[in-house]
């Protein structure tokens, strides 16, 4: 029997907002999001599992490395989840090695400890945020230099950028920079599977049913993203400028090992 057999599986996450679980929850109740979904899932076969959460909102993926792999690698974690580089994205001046390298550092580190890593690929934004169009060939840049750290490092990776239902609108939250309730728990799915967890299957990457509504056009479509640039793009530009992030202030929401209390359903790709 080895270590985590006779103590528990130790779990850790590493990353952003989408790790945070922003746009599952709130910062009243609390936020889930995918990585607890999945905590919840492995603590159906492991009682004794204990995790951590050490993402937080607004990190670059420098940050995430220098913020949270330390206290990561002290945890003595025995599976981590690495999911940084969209905030990367988003910034004016990106570049695809160099975050890449961030995280292949982080890749590095982890599986030296003997820890095993599982990451994923992102989904084309533009399908979501329609005048984020010029940040398409980032996204695929960043993809591609994600697969190749995880294959260097034997990272596993959930290949969630290419399946269709990735950008289906519900899958989102209003902000449509972070995943709804259904999309944190495809997150977790895909991770469950990529995993090869007891229970887990391909359903996570299957269309949602019904299908849905055809997307506005014209001057509707126009109206549309104008407000959405008004609620929720203004105000991130906005931090921006004065140099702010939504992260400012914030600590991780779980930086200690602690159980979990697994839910009685096991979670599904189709949604709850």
């Amino acid at each position: 029997m080895t270590a985590a057999e006779a103590h528990g599986l130790r779990y850790v996450a590493l990353g952003d907002s989408q790790t945070e679980g922003l746009g599952d929850g709130d910062d009243i109740a609390g936020h889930r999001g995918w990585a607890d979904r999945l905590a919840e899932h492995l603590a159906r076969h492991d009682p004794e599992l204990r995790y951590a959460n050490l993402a937080v909102r607004g990190r670059l993926a420098s940050q995430v490395r220098a913020e949270q792999l330390g206290p990561a690698l002290a945890l003595r974690p025995d599976l981590v989840t690495v999911v940084a580089g969209v905030n990367d994205l988003l910034r004016p001046r990106f570049d695809a090695d160099q975050v890449a390298g961030h995280l292949e550092a982080m890749f590095a580190a982890l599986t030296a400890q003997g820890a095993r890593v599982a990451t994923l690929t992102f989904p084309d934004i533009t399908r979501v945020i329609p005048i984020a169009r010029p940040l398409g060939s980032r996204v695929t840049a960043l993809n591609d230099r994600i697969r190749h750290a995880a294959r260097s490092h034997g990272v596993i990776l959930a290949e969630t950028g290419h399946h269709p239902v990735v950008t289906d609108p519900r899958m989102w939250s209003p902000d449509r920079l972070h995943a709804s309730p259904l999309g944190h728990q495809r997150i977790a799915a895909a991770m469950a599977h990529a995993l090869a967890l007891p229970g887990s299957d391909d359903t996570w990457s299957h269309p949602l049913l019904p299908p849905a509504a055809p997307l506005r056009t014209g001057r509707r479509a126009a109206v549309a993203e104008l407000r959405w640039a008004a609620a929720y793009l203004g105000p991130w530009v906005g931090r921006r400028l004065r140099g702010r992030s939504s992260g400012d202030g914030c600590t991780p929401k779980r930086p200690h090992l602690l159980a979990v209390q697994a839910p009685p359903e096991a979670p599904r790709g189709q949604g709850e």
